[in-house]
């Protein structure tokens, strides 16, 4: 391809792309560069709206010929900052979704949320393998490995992955599996997909689950150390059909929060089980008698509805957030948590790990989150007032995981720190296996990383 100066990217691209092209300045511009989180910005020299893999691969050529990088972007949940030596590709318009009934598979476009691909799934008594918000990309949180409410019963969402459509930085379209480019197929089903190119669509295996046992309850804050204590013991007990977290909440004084829990501090237990009717609420039991909740919405529920366990925002939000594994919930750990109760740290999250998210996959992944017993997560709201030191606020109580962590981090929840906890999490050899294949696929650096596009 001919050289592109690159004051003259939109120009070129307009040529050269089926999809719309945005330029600084203009408001749709400034609309599709803002993402989930609104404390990351954004200011490429171009947006390219694709509207399939050919105005993808078309993009990757006209940047890489002006020397410009290119980065991703699907809701933004956690793509990194982007600046004027960069084309953005935002997926949003690639939306298919096919359901095979057949083969359990749904054919998921780079544009899909997760609660699109549930509703499909569900006309076929069928779930999928979704995170804690439905509102995020499927492709994107897939990349980054894919931890669902489900996880202890269903494994990370990356191993579930039976192919991928990519465009590399040669502006090429490929399929690839397990057998057509193992090592392609084996790093990006975990790494994020960053360096070696966009993933426009995925085939992925759905679940046999339409209905699960769910949902959370709310402490108030003076009972949070007697239910973190019974929590501890309790996770030690449950089986993998068991997936179950714990966050430390300062909740707003937001409309669309039930009245009994705005404006208020609080414990809140997440549960999601898989099996019998009878068992999921006996399984149950021990948390439900540790303390009185504010309030309790655990039910059967369908797939569809998994949003609801978490609770998570839909709006989007200035968040800053760290993450680590942890090897063990010692009493030290419990007294970090409450520590919480007078910083302004929005969310302290304990996960547990273990149970499906342990067993290797069929064809080897790259994901770095096994064998940890929980994974903590921190997100600060990056209010005006506090948004300066809430960086070292956050790193500072990280610290005081310390003793217990694992030293690694699980990509999708590593938050938008530093990387050295998540390189952590990959051997010697399976880090000097990504440079070498990022050097074979993407020698000039094209691609941006990002871990939840």
């Amino acid at each position: 391809m001919t050289p592109v100066d690159s004051t003259s990217i939109p120009a070129v691209l307009n040529n050269a792309i089926r999809g719309s092209v945005l330029s600084p300045g203009s408001a749709a511009y400034t609309a599709e560069v803002a993402g989930f989180n609104v404390a990351v910005s954004h200011s490429p020299a171009a947006v390219v709206v694709a509207e399939d893999a050919d105005d993808v691969a078309a993009a990757v050529q006209v940047a890489a010929s002006a020397g410009l990088t290119v980065a991703v972007k699907c809701t933004g949940h956690g793509a990194h900052a982007t600046d004027e030596a960069t084309v953005m590709v935002s997926t949003r318009l690639m939306t298919t979704l096919r359901i095979d009934p057949d083969s359990r598979t749904a054919t998921i476009g780079a544009g899909v949320l997760w609660q699109q691909v549930l509703d499909a799934a569900a006309a076929f008594g069928l779930g999928a393998p979704s995170g804690s918000s439905t509102a995020a990309g499927a492709v994107g949180y897939t990349l980054g490995g894919g931890l669902s409410p489900l996880g202890r019963t269903i494994g990370f969402a990356a191993d579930l992955v039976h192919s991928f459509e990519i465009v590399t930085a040669d502006g090429r379209i490929s399929r690839i599996n397990e057998h057509s480019d193992s090592d392609l197929f084996w790093a990006l089903r975990g790494s994020g997909g960053g360096g070696y190119g966009i993933v426009t669509e995925m085939v992925i295996a759905l679940l046999p689950i339409h209905t699960v046992y769910g949902g959370g309850m709310f402490f108030d804050v003076s009972d949070a150390r007697a239910v973190l204590n019974t929590w501890r013991s309790w996770t030690r007990t449950v089986p993998e059909s068991v997936s179950t977290s714990v966050a430390l909440l300062h909740l707003p004084s937001e409309p669309a929060l039930p009245m009994q829990l705005r404006s208020r501090t609080v414990l809140h237990l997440r549960y999601a089980y898989v099996g019998s009717a009878e068992l999921g609420p006996e399984l149950l039991e021990p948390m439900r008698s540790s303390a009185e909740p504010i309030m309790d919405t655990v039910t059967t529920m369908p797939l569809t509805a998994v949003a609801s366990i978490h609770m998570d925002p839909v709006e989007p939000l200035p968040v800053i957030e760290r993450g680590t594994l942890l090897t063990d919930m010692t009493e030290q750990t419990i007294e970090a948590v409450l520590a919480a109760i007078d910083l302004p740290i929005a969310t302290v999250e304990l996960r547990l790990m273990g149970g499906a998210l342990d067993r290797p996959s069929r064809s080897p992944s790259s994901v770095g989150g096994r064998g940890a017993a929980y994974c903590l997560f921190l997100i600060g709201v990056a209010d005006s007032s506090i948004a300066a030191d809430l960086p070292g606020v956050l790193d500072r109580f990280l610290f005081r995981f310390e003793e217990d962590s694992a030293g690694r981090a699980f990509l999708n929840l590593a938050g938008t720190g530093s990387m050295d906890l998540v390189r952590a999490g990959w051997s010697t050899a399976e880090l000097q296996r990504f440079q070498s294949l990022r050097n074979s696929v993407d020698p000039q650096g094209v691609f941006m990383p990002s871990a939840r596009w």
